[in-house]
């Protein structure tokens, strides 16, 4: 496979955007926002899971729509450059939330990861438009690995501003490193052309998805892949939403400390990413998501028993390899089962799916810790999706589903 203008434009997007993710989401802002800005305990982690859950709301909401627009209009990368610079300019916007701006804090947090996940749906979307079918797997991983590596660099990045107690400097410093490195993705990247018509796109779109709806009933192991994937996604938003938090509340953990936790956490999951993305090749992606999940089980538990700083770092050790892979593994897996021309819309639709789960995973755990006081049983619920997920997978028939989307693509031309 031949290494691209367009392959390299579009890895280096992952470099860039998981630098809001590592920061912002998982490791300074969301320990930030409960330890300073509300500062009164578990009430901290409940809010944080209803703002989490509220910015997956408006995307789930969205991302049908938008992705039947980008579809017809082929404007997927505009429509992904609008996303990066919401996410960008709100994510600037942070710095000005203090001690006691709680409203504020959620508002601006909800924007900037609305924009984020909304920006996500079009950037997976392009996977079709830059490498074949057959490496898909290959190039996803690549990206995923890339992408760990923009967030080690992010963290090492902000290190200095957390060790000179300049917490809130950290978040204008990812949305200049966020802004700065998806120019490359802007400036290399080129969506491929088509037949565009001036139209009332809205109205286009609902009509796409009022037919996408009927058409997904011809892809029946898509659809059982998606619902399996919005069970276990939920798991993994968690992890991604309160990792930080759980250290920092149960374990005592300082900024310092949590940066050091996923720093070694970042290399693991590069290493989990880039292995699983050649394992997928070889295996399918189904038996990559089943061994991920059973290593989420695993990370789950440990983290539960996990008496001290140094368990919790063993888990987290592991927990890198199972989000790196698990990611990128399903990222090919619903890439594999639609075919080419409903890439957009189909995606918006997994986003739709995933979303509107993710919401229910977030307010759980807020809430139980809420009325327990304590986040070691919020995190039991995390194994629930998990399990669950993992048993609605053992009944998709990936070659099945991969056939299915190749001859519909084939009656389409």
């Amino acid at each position: 496979m031949k290494i691209t203008r367009n392959i390299i434009g579009w890895i280096l997007y992952d470099f860039a955007n998981s630098s809001f993710t590592t920061i912002i989401v998982t490791v300074i802002y969301s320990r930030y926002f409960v330890k300073v800005v509300v500062a009164q305990g578990e009430i901290g982690t409940a809010l944080w899971g209803r703002s989490v859950a509220i910015s997956l709301l408006l995307v789930a909401l969205s991302a049908p729509i938008f992705g039947a627009i980008a579809d017809f209009s082929r404007a997927k990368k505009k429509f992904l450059f609008y996303n990066t610079y919401l996410t960008i300019i709100f994510t600037a916007l942070l710095y000005f939330v203090k001690e006691g701006d709680i409203k504020t804090g959620m508002i601006f947090f909800i924007i900037a990861n609305f924009g984020f996940n909304s920006a996500n749906v079009f950037y997976n979307a392009l996977l079709s438009d830059i490498v074949h079918r057959k490496d898909m797997g290959k190039v996803s991983g690549w990206g995923w690995a890339v992408g760990y590596v923009g967030g080690l660099t992010s963290l090492f990045l902000v290190l200095p501003l957390v060790h000179n107690n300049w917490t809130r400097l950290t978040f204008p410093t990812v949305s200049f490193f966020f802004g700065f490195f998806s120019l490359f993705t802007f400036i290399l990247l080129k969506e491929k052309s088509g037949i565009t018509q001036r139209t009332n796109y809205f109205k286009v779109a609902f009509r796409r998805i009022k037919t996408s709806v009927n058409h997904v009933k011809q892809f029946k192991e898509l659809m059982k892949f998606i619902f399996s994937y919005l069970i276990y996604n939920d798991g993994i938003v968690v992890v991604i939403s309160f990792a930080a938090i759980y250290g920092a509340v149960r374990f005592n953990m300082s900024e310092k400390q949590l940066i050091t936790y996923f720093i070694i956490a970042q290399l693991t999951s590069i290493a989990g990413a880039f292995i699983f993305g050649y394992i997928l090749d070889k295996i399918g992606a189904k038996i990559s998501i089943s061994i991920t999940l059973l290593i989420w089980i695993g990370v789950v538990v440990g983290a539960f028993f996990a008496r001290n700083i140094n368990d919790f770092y063993l888990v987290g050790l592991v927990a890198g390899i199972a989000i790196g892979s698990s990611q990128s593994s399903s990222r090919t897996m619903l890439a594999l089962l639609t075919p080419k021309e409903k890439m957009a819309e189909f995606f918006g639709f997994y986003s739709f799916s995933g979303k509107i789960a993710a919401i229910l995973g977030p307010l759980i755990y807020g809430e139980i810790a809420r009325l327990t006081g304590s986040q070691r049983w919020s995190i039991l619920s995390i194994l629930v999706f998990f399990i669950a997920g993992f048993c609605f997978l053992q009944t998709v028939n990936e070659k099945k589903g991969r056939e299915i989307a190749l001859n519909w693509q084939k009656e389409q031309n």
